[in-house]
C-alpha cells in the first residue's frame, strides 16, 4: 500500500480510506503466462494520490501505441517517462516491464525511461509486459528486509499499472484486460 511499489506481502493491514493499493497478479494457463497489475485508491484519495493513479495508467495507455513490430523498446520508456514527468511524477528506474511467455520474467526488458542504449527492436508475435511504476517522490526504490517488498526510498506515493500486450504489425494486442 501507499510506499509500496511493487511485492507487498499481504498481511494483517488495514485498508484505510485514503490509501494507495496496489493489485499485481500473475496468471498460468496451459505452460503460459500473463502478468497484470493496477493501483486504485480506497475511499477518499488525496489530490495527488488520485493524480498518480490516473498518470500511470495513463501512461500505459499511452506507451502501449508503441508495441508494435519494428519499433525500438526504448520507445515504450520514452513514453511512460515523457507522460509521467509532465504530470509531476517519476518513473521508478530500477523497475521496468519484461517480456512474458514460458515464464513470467523473460527478455526483454521494457524500461520505463528512455534507455538510449537499448537498440533492441519488438519483433511480431513478442508478448511483454508494459508496466509504468511511478512515484509522487525522487523515483528511487529501496528493498526490504523480507527481500521481495520495494518501496519508495523517500517514503512517497507509488503507483503500478500493468499488462500482457501481443506486439504485432499494427495495433498490439492488449491480453489481460477486457
Amino acid at each position: 500500500m501507499n510506499d509500496e511499489a511493487i511485492h507487498g506481502i499481504p498481511g494483517d493491514r488495514v485498508i484505510r480510506s485514503g490509501d494507495v493499493v496496489k493489485l499485481d497478479l500473475v496468471a498460468e494457463k496451459d505452460g503460459f503466462y500473463a502478468d497484470a497489475a493496477i493501483t486504485i485508491c480506497a475511499g477518499n484519495a488525496t489530490p495527488t494520490a488520485d493524480a498518480l493513479v490516473r498518470c500511470a495508467e495513463r501512461s500505459f495507455y499511452r506507451a502501449m501505441v508503441e508495441a508494435r513490430a519494428g519499433n525500438r523498446v526504448r520507445e515504450i520508456g520514452r513514453v511512460v517517462e515523457r507522460e509521467t514527468r509532465y504530470a509531476g511524477f517519476r518513473v521508478i528506474r530500477e523497475l521496468c516491464g519484461h517480456g512474458v511467455g514460458r515464464t513470467i520474467h523473460e527478455p526483454p526488458s521494457v524500461p520505463n525511461y528512455n534507455e538510449r542504449r537499448l537498440r533492441t527492436r519488438l519483433t511480431e508475435g513478442l508478448v511483454i509486459t508494459i508496466e509504468p511504476i511511478i512515484s509522487a517522490g525522487n523515483g528511487q526504490a529501496a528493498l526490504q528486509p523480507d527481500r521481495w517488498t520495494i518501496r519508495t526510498a523517500d517514503g512517497s506515493l507509488a503507483a503500478h499499472y500493468e499488462h500482457t500486450v501481443l506486439v504485432t504489425k499494427h495495433q498490439p494486442i492488449l491480453l489481460t484486460a477486457a
